[in-house]
């Protein structure tokens, strides 16, 4: 059984390395770990990484969502293993052979590095999208439906688990059973904006739904005071 305040990735969406430096070590002990994703890496690379995380005992989930031919998408997890990231996300699209390619290559570094293996996660459909956004670029059945394909191409393809909306956790946790990695966005607290998100859940109904982990951003980033609204959802899935 996951701790409450061990579930929650606070997603530090900032390109500016000391600004999520600042921010992971007021958050340390209070979430899970940090998600430091596409913009930030762009932004500040490899050493803006190791800035943030250096010093910190929070797990990192590097969310890169990486999507090109087997070869690149290996070659760029082995690049990235020396961060000791705890996640790494990869889209799903890409096929079954990228994504192999992909775990071969967390499996051989991590061997030759020293360093745990980073659990590899597969994007399946994001959640910003609707099934009007799926139509538009040529996807016509439902949104859970290519999640639960996606999601079972990753199963057998070799990765550790996929990146959901909570609307399928249900159906997923079922499907693929009890140790596959649901990592899941679209969390937002009862007290808190939806912003850009379309298929969206409170803290608590994702977990009971079968969310291994939260990932969460402005409903803790932008409040007045983070350290409290982390605590706040920390005591929300203790109840």
């Amino acid at each position: 059984m996951i701790p409450p305040a061990r579930r929650t990735f606070v997603a530090l969406d900032t390109p500016e390395p000391n600004a999520a430096r600042a921010l992971a070590q007021r958050l340390a002990g209070h979430v899970g770990g940090i998600k430091l994703g596409l913009e930030f890496f762009c932004a500040a690379g490899p050493d803006g990484v190791r800035a943030v995380t250096e010093g910190l005992d929070l797990p990192l989930f590097l969310d890169l969502k990486l999507h090109d031919i087997p070869n690149t998408v290996a070659g760029a997890i082995r690049a990235v293993m020396p961060l000791a990231p705890a996640f790494i996300t990869l889209h799903t699209l890409g096929g079954a052979a990228m994504m192999r390619a992909a775990a071969d290559a967390a499996d051989e570094t991590a061997t030759q590095l020293g360093l745990p293996r980073p659990k590899l996660l597969g994007v399946t459909v994001l959640t910003s999208m609707s099934v009007l956004d799926l139509a538009s670029v040529g996807v016509d059945r439902p949104v859970a439906d290519q999640v639960a394909l996606l999601a079972d191409l990753a199963h057998v393809a070799g990765l550790d688990g996929v990146v959901c909306s909570p609307n399928e956790c249900a159906v997923l946790r079922r499907q693929l059973g009890p140790n596959f990695t649901l990592m899941v966005p679209g969390i937002r607290p009862v007290w808190a904006s939806a912003n850009d998100q379309k298929r969206i859940m409170t803290p608590a109904a994702a977990v009971t739904a079968g969310a291994t982990y939260l990932v969460i951003g402005r409903p803790i980033t932008d409040a007045p005071d983070p350290v409290q609204a982390a605590q706040r959802i920390v005591t929300e899935l203790a109840a």
